[in-house]
C-alpha cells in the first residue's frame, strides 16, 4: 500500500469524513476518534435499514476509538495519539479538538512534525467565517449555479454531493502536499481549509480551464448573463431514452456525416471545424434527431462507436453500479455496509499496479479498535530541503497530459516547484491551444500549463522514442491521459518505463478505466457524465417548468469531473512518490473519470439503488428569485429549528402554522409551493441581503454569484485565493489560484508563463538530455524535435 506508513488521527465528521477515507484507501492507518455516544454523522440520512449511507461509505477502511473528553485518562490518551500521528484532521467550528482543550493550530505548534487541518465551510477567519454552507449554497456562491439551467427562468442546482466531494478531494491533496513537504524539511504545517475556496477553484472554476470547445470562445468579458448554449454537447431522444453526442475533431465529424447518409449540403471540409459546424448545427440537428428517433440507446451507441463518433447513452444512476462495466472492472462490489447489511457500492478512485486500492473493510463499529497505532512510526529522514522551500523542487515530471484533466494534474505539481516538461507533437497539439482568431494563446492554456516547459517531440518516430526514453530515465514521474493501450502501443507500457527507471511513477487517467466493456470507448467529460448517470441527475426539480421542446438535462456547461479527476490523479501520483522515497520503487496509478464521477456521488447512487428501504434525506434546497435582473438566491432548510428561524426572521408566523410545511417530509413534498411562499419575501430583496439575513438566523443561504462577484468576493480576497497572473501573449491579467490551501510553511504558487509549443526544446536537450547543440539541430532538421521559431 502506497501510504502504509502514514498515521492519520481523524477527528472530523460529516462531509469531512471523505477526506480521510481517500488516505485510508491508499493504505494510511486512519484512527477515528468518537465521543462515547458516537459521531452524529452515524445517524445522518439517507438511511438504509437504519444505517447512515454516507457514514458507512466515507468511513470504510478506518478504525474507531472512543474517547471521553471529560475523562482525564482519555485526555491523556488523546495527547499520546496526537503526538504519534503524522496527520490530524478536524472539522467544524470549534471542532472536536476543542473538546480536549486544544485546536489543530495549537497541535501543530505543540508537535512540530504534525500536519494538521481544520475543515470548515469558509475558513476560520474573514468576513464570511461564521457563515454556513450546504452543497446548494456552495453551488450558488461559486458560480456553478449561474451556469446551470435554461437561458432564462429558474437556474438548476447541480446534483447534491458533488461540492462536498470536490472539497474533500482538494483537502486530501493539500494534506499530502504538506506531508510530503514535512518528509523533505522535517517540519509539519497547519492548514485552515475552506470548502468554499475548494469549490471555487476545483469544481467549475470560473478562472480556470473550460475545456476544448470553450477555449476558443473565452474572452475578456466577465459578463453576468446565463449560458447561451446549454446544448454544446447535444442530447437526442430515441426509442428507449436519450443519447448524447460529443463530436470534436474533423475525423469524428466525418464519421457522423457518413452516418447521416453523407448529406451534400454539409460535404464541405470546412464543417470539420467546430465553429463552422456550430453555425449550422440547428439544421444538422434535425437530421440527427430523425436518424435516432426510432432506434434504441444500445444500438445507437454501438453504431456510433463503430463509426468513430463519440456517443453515449444517458444512463440511469440507480442501475450504473450493478451494470456490466462497473462489475467487470471491479469498480463496484457487494459489500457489508454494517453487520448484516449488504449493498452494491463503488470501491473507490484508484487502481495501483493493476490492483484495486479502495474498499477493504466496512466502516468500524463504535470504539472497535484498541487505542493505539497499527503501523510503526514513519522514520523522520534528515531534511533535504529548507523550511519555506517549495515541496516539489527537484521533482521532474514528463507530461503527456492534454486538455483539462491531463494538463491540470501536472500544473498542480508545477505550481509547487516541480519541473514539468510538457511533451507535444507538432501534428497533434494540445486541444486547449485552440484560441480565438488573432490570439496566440487561449486563457485556458495559460491557466492550465503555467510553470511548464515546452518540448516539441515526435514520439511516434524511432528517434523520438529514444529521446523520450532518455527523458524517462531522468524523471521521477510520467503523467498521461490517453485511451488505455496508447502508451503501450507507442512502446512505453509501465513495464517498459520501469525498465528504463525502476523508481519512475506512471500516473494516468482515462475516460472509463483500463478494464471493463467501456474501457475502449472514446470519452470526453460530457460522455462520462451521460454514461454514469450524472446527466440524469442534473435536471430541473419541477417537471411542470420544463421546456417540452427540449430534453430535461442541464449539465452541458459544466467541466465536471475533469478538474476533480486532475486532483484525484495528483493524489495518487503523490502517494506513489511518497512510497518511492521509502522503498526506491515506483508504481503505476490509474484513475477512471467515470469511476471518479460515481464516487463523487456515492451516497446518492447507493441510496437510489436501495429502493423503498431507504429513508431519504428530507432537507431541502430552494432557489428563490430576488430583486434585480435574473438574480437568485439559494436557501437550505435542514431541520424544523431552521424552518422556525426562517419564518421568524422573515416575520411571517403564518408560514409556521401552514400544514403544508409542518414537518421536513411535508416541506419536501411541497417544496414548489414553499418556493412560491418564500419568494414573497425574497423577490424584493437583493440576493446578498437574503443571504446575510438568513445566515444571521443560523440558516445556510447565499446569492447566485457571477464571475465579477467572485473576482471581488471579500472572503476570497481576505484569504488570497487568487492572484493576478500575467502572460506576455495575453493582454490582460488572469486571476489564478495561489494554492490548494493556505500553508504556513509552503509559499504561494509560482506563476511562470505557459510555453508555446516547443518553446524550451533546446534548453531541455542541453540541460536534461545532455545533447550537444549540433545534435539538437540535426534532430530538429529531421523532424524528430521541433522548437518555437524554427
Amino acid at each position: 500500500m502506497l501510504l502504509e506508513s502514514l498515521r492519520v488521527l481523524d477527528l472530523a465528521g460529516g462531509d469531512a469524513d471523505a477526506v480521510t477515507r481517500l488516505l485510508a484507501d491508499l493504505g494510511a492507518d486512519v484512527l477515528k476518534v468518537e465521543p462515547p455516544g458516537g459521531s452524529p454523522a452515524r445517524t445522518a440520512p439517507p438511511l438504509l435499514n437504519g444505517v447512515s449511507i454516507s457514514f458507512a461509505l466515507h468511513n470504510a477502511n478506518k478504525r474507531s476509538v472512543t474517547l471521553n473528553a471529560a475523562d482525564e485518562g482519555d485526555r491523556r490518551r488523546f495527547d499520546e495519539l496526537a503526538a504519534g500521528a503524522d496527520i490530524v484532521v478536524d472539522s467544524g467550528r470549534p471542532g472536536r479538538a476543542a473538546d480536549f482543550g486544544t485546536s489543530c493550530a495549537a497541535l501543530a505548534d505543540r508537535f512540530t512534525h504534525l500536519v494538521t487541518m481544520s475543515v470548515t465551510d469558509f475558513g476560520t477567519t474573514g468576513p464570511y467565517s461564521d457563515w454556513q454552507a450546504t452543497d446548494a449554497v456552495l453551488y450558488a456562491l461559486s458560480g456553478a449555479l449561474s451556469r446551470s439551467g435554461p437561458t432564462t427562468g429558474n437556474p438548476v442546482l447541480p446534483p447534491d454531493g458533488i461540492a462536498s466531494a470536490t472539497a474533500a478531494v482538494q483537502a486530501a491533496w493539500a494534506l499530502l502536499v504538506a506531508y510530503y513537504n514535512r518528509l523533505r524539511c522535517g517540519t509539519g504545517d497547519y492548514l485552515d481549509f475552506s470548502r468554499f475556496d475548494a469549490v471555487i477553484t476545483v469544481l467549475d472554476p470560473i478562472f480556470g480551464a473550460q475545456g476544448q470547445v470553450a477555449a476558443a470562445r473565452r474572452g475578456v468579458t466577465r459578463w453576468r448573463g446565463r449560458p447561451k448554449n446549454q446544448d454544446a454537447y447535444p442530447i437526442y431522444p430515441c426509442r428507449d431514452g436519450y443519447v448524447r453526442l460529443c463530436v470534436m475533431s474533423p475525423r469524428q465529424w466525418r464519421g457522423l456525416w457518413a452516418w447521416l447518409g453523407e448529406p451534400a449540403e454539409y460535404a464541405d471540409p470546412k464543417f470539420g471545424v467546430i465553429g463552422e459546424r456550430f453555425a449550422v448545427w440547428p439544421q444538422i440537428s434535425m437530421l440527427v434527431r430523425d436518424l435516432f428517433a426510432d432506434q434504441d440507446m444500445a444500438d445507437l451507441v454501438a453504431a456510433g462507436q463503430a463509426r468513430g463518433v463519440p456517443i453515449a447513452a444517458v444512463g440511469d444512476p440507480a442501475a450504473v453500479l450493478a451494470g456490466d462495466h462497473f462489475t467487470a472492472a471491479g469498480a463496484a462490489t457487494t459489500a457489508e455496509l454494517a453487520p448484516g447489511l449488504r449493498a452494491v457500492i463503488p470501491t473507490g478512485y484508484y487502481v495501483v499496479d493493476d490492483q484495486r486500492a479502495g474498499f477493504r473493510t466496512p466502516a468500524p463499529a463504535l470504539g472497535d479498535a484498541e487505542i493505539g497505532w497499527r503501523t510503526e512510526p514513519s522514520p523522520v529522514p534528515a531534511p533535504d530541503a529548507a523550511v519555506g522551500a517549495r515541496p516539489f523542487a527537484g521533482v521532474r515530471i514528463v507530461d503527456l497530459g492534454v486538455i483539462v484533466a491531463g494538463g491540470e494534474t501536472s500544473r498542480l505539481f508545477g505550481d509547487l516547484g516541480a519541473e514539468v516538461i510538457k511533451v507535444e507533437s507538432a501534428a497533434y497539439p494540445d486541444g486547449l491551444r485552440q484560441t480565438r482568431a488573432g490570439s496566440a494563446m487561449s486563457e485556458s492554456f495559460a491557466w492550465t500549463h503555467r510553470n511548464n516547459l515546452g518540448l516539441g517531440l515526435d514520439l511516434r518516430s524511432s528517434a523520438g522514442s529514444g529521446i523520450f526514453g532518455r527523458l524517462v530515465g531522468a524523471a521521477d514521474a510520467v503523467f498521461a491521459n490517453f485511451k488505455p493501450g496508447t502508451l503501450a502501443a507507442l512502446g512505453f507500457s509501465y513495464d517498459a518505463l520501469r525498465g528504463l527507471n525502476p523508481r519512475v511513477v506512471l500516473a494516468e487517467s482515462s475516460a472509463f478505466g483500463e478494464t471493463g466493456p467501456w474501457s475502449a470507448r472514446m470519452g470526453y467529460g460530457p460522455l462520462v457524465r451521460a454514461t454514469t448517470g450524472v446527466t440524469a441527475l442534473w435536471t430541473a426539480p419541477d417537471s411542470a417548468e420544463a421546456d417540452t421542446d427540449r430534453h430535461p438535462f442541464y449539465d452541458a456547461t459544466t467541466v465536471f469531473p475533469d478538474h476533480v479527476v486532475a486532483r484525484v490523479t495528483a493524489i495518487g501520483a503523490l502517494a506513489a512518490l511518497i512510497a518511492a522515497r521509502r522503498t526506491g520503487v515506483g508504481a503505476h496509478v490509474h484513475v477512471s473519470q467515470a469511476e471518479t464521477a460515481v464516487n463523487q456521488l456515492d451516497t446518492s447512487y447507493v441510496a437510489r439503488a436501495g429502493g423503498p428501504s431507504v429513508v431519504p434525506d428530507t432537507s431541502i434546497d430552494l432557489v428563490c428569485p430576488c430583486s434585480g435582473d435574473d438574480e437568485w438566491c439559494v436557501v437550505s432548510i435542514r431541520s424544523d429549528a431552521e424552518w422556525s428561524s426562517v419564518t421568524a426572521i422573515l416575520g411571517d408566523p403564518e408560514l409556521t402554522s401552514d400544514p403544508r410545511f409542518g414537518t421536513a417530509a411535508e416541506r419536501y413534498e411541497h417544496r414548489a409551493a414553499l418556493v412560491a411562499e418564500l419568494s414573497r419575501h425574497t423577490r424584493y430583496r437583493t440576493p446578498a441581503d437574503v443571504g446575510e439575513l438568513l445566515q444571521t438566523a443560523g440558516v445556510a443561504a447565499g446569492p447566485m454569484n457571477r464571475p465579477p462577484d467572485i473576482a471581488e468576493h471579500p472572503q476570497l480576497t481576505h484569504r488570497t485565493v487568487f492572484a493576478d497572473m500575467t502572460h506576455p501573449l495575453i493582454e490582460h491579467p488572469l486571476p489564478a489560484e495561489t494554492g490548494p490551501a493556505p500553508f504556513r510553511n509552503i509559499p504561494a504558487a509560482l506563476q511562470r508563463p505557459a510555453p508555446l509549443p516547443g518553446q524550451d526544446t533546446r534548453v531541455i536537450c542541453r540541460r536534461v538530455l545532455g545533447l550537444e547543440d549540433a545534435e539538437t539541430d540535426r534532430l530538429i532538421a529531421d523532424g524528430v524535435l521541433f522548437a518555437t521559431g524554427d
